[in-house]
């Protein structure tokens, strides 16, 4: 039997990220070679990976990040079973590595994300490598992107939420920091009223309808009552019609609008982990 040394165990470990026990039991049963024993390691991930598949993974990393010519941003969410996990640093740093992927070779959706390679293995086949390394179940929950003639994105302390908007043109970094702790902080649906759905439309009047009339208010006043609430609604929950943070007596679009009139968001995306 070949000796296993502890730089030998030290090496695995720094090629693949495993614990130093799961390093020197591949190390033994592979006979001291490190192909066969990346194998048995990345064997014992899928192991792990489905023994732990009906697993909640409600905890993570929410990670936003803009491309290196400033025109794509994207958000990705790894998540985990525990937020000891979730605080790790390898963990987030595993997160920040995938993020960088997604805005260097914009990916269609999560699927292609995944199948794109980090450090010569697919991001998917990496994320069942690392479930063996650190024994939870890990899965990449969320991925969206935008882009624009400028992008900016936000991450807020904790890596718990995180935000991204596109501009039509070149846009102050200071203002375009602005909107995407706006969108961070008041969670807008929508950029304008006209772009709220339908569907969400027609569900705001139902609940003012039924609210109307919970508080004994004629039935054939209820849905003017409810259109009523419906642009209260617009107001708190699309950006451009929201209060600015920073100063209440503003709108987002006033806010826009006194900063260069011809400024336009042409998207946003927001995702956190409650």
């Amino acid at each position: 039997m070949t000796k296993i040394s502890a730089s030998d165990v030290a090496k695995l470990r720094k090629m693949t990220g495993a614990g130093m026990m799961d390093c020197k039991t591949a190390l033994t049963e592979s006979d001291g070679n490190f192909d066969e024993a990346i194998d048995i390691l990345r064997k014992k991930g899928q192991k792990v990976a489905g023994n732990r598949a009906d697993r909640e993974a409600s905890e993570g990393a929410v990670i936003a990040k803009t491309s290196a010519d400033g025109k794509l941003a994207a958000i990705i969410s790894l998540n985990c079973e525990t937020d000891f996990v979730a605080k790790n640093e390898d963990f987030v740093k595993f997160a920040h590595q995938i993020a960088d992927i997604a805005v260097e070779k914009n990916p269609s959706n999560l699927d292609d994300l995944l199948n794109l390679e980090l450090n010569g293995k697919k991001i998917g086949d990496e994320i069942i490598n690392q479930t063996g390394v650190i024994g939870e179940k890990i899965e990449l929950g969320y991925f969206e992107k935008v882009q624009g003639e400028s992008v900016s994105a936000y991450i807020h302390n904790g890596n718990k939420l995180a935000s991204i908007a596109g501009f039509n043109k070149t846009v102050e970094e200071s203002v375009r920091k602005d909107i995407v702790m706006q969108i961070a902080a008041m969670n807008p649906i929508a950029i304008d009223k006209d772009d709220v759905p339908q569907s969400v439309i027609d569900k705001e009047i139902e609940i003012g309808k039924e609210l109307a009339i919970q508080e004994g208010k004629p039935a054939d006043l209820a849905e003017k009552i409810a259109i009523g609430r419906l642009n209260k609604f617009f107001i708190e929950s699309t950006l451009l019609n929201q209060q600015w943070v920073k100063d209440s007596k503003k709108t987002i679009r006033d806010f826009l609008k006194e900063t260069d009139s011809e400024i336009k968001v042409t998207g946003f995306k927001r995702y956190g982990i409650e």
